[in-house]
């Protein structure tokens, strides 16, 4: 992927930045290109070899269109429950190391779930953090709405969220113990007709 002088640009786990310049140099008598990336949220300046822009999930930033893809995404139910800690902190790492936003919002998500029922631990804490002010800064860089704003959008999303969530587990739940009284009738009702034959 190649990016211009002034793109918006999404570096995994720095967040948003935009590309100043676009240069080459020679390190070690070997001549690359670099992005020279302005980080919006502490200023700093980074440099991305143009050749190691995969490697790293350098990646533009979203569009509007895909802002509203991801507030559906937010708040449609669905949401990943590891029980076991190991492979939870796993996959989430892994899916923080994408870059992808949807993958960042999967974080969310789950980890914002887990925290109403107990307490994260100190890393699975930062990393829930660390997704949601990537999340809240990419949305709002690209719909220019204030962090505060687009905080409020997202936390309801999360409650939509939730409550779908809450409603399908009532729902599943409830048709397991229909299906367990329905076996149980079943089982009731089988003996009693083979004694009704019997006599």
């Amino acid at each position: 992927m190649t990016f211009q002088v002034g793109d918006k640009v999404i570096y995994p786990n720095h967040g948003l930045g935009i590309v100043e310049r676009i240069e080459e140099k020679t390190i070690l008598g070997t001549t690359c290109g670099f992005f020279h990336l302005r980080i919006v949220s502490n200023d700093t300046t980074v440099l991305v070899p143009v050749a190691n822009v995969d490697g790293v999930g350098l990646r533009k930033a979203i569009t509007d269109d895909e802002v509203e893809r991801l507030f559906t995404l937010l708040s449609d139910g669905k949401i990943d429950n590891h029980q076991n800690w190991k492979g939870r902190f796993k996959d989430n790492s892994d899916k923080m190391r994408t870059g992808s936003i949807y993958d960042m919002a999967d974080v969310l998500k789950s980890l914002t779930f887990l925290s109403k029922s107990k307490s994260l631990s100190f890393r699975e804490k930062r990393m829930l953090d660390r997704a949601k002010a990537l999340i809240i800064s990419e949305i709002s860089e690209v719909i220019r709405e204030k962090a505060l704003a687009v905080e409020e959008r997202v936390d309801q999303a999360l409650e939509k969220c939730f409550v779908l969530k809450a409603r399908n587990m009532a729902r599943t739940a409830s048709r397991s113990k229909i299906t367990k009284t329905v076996k149980a009738v079943a089982v009731v009702a089988v003996p009693r007709r083979a004694a009704a034959r019997a006599s």
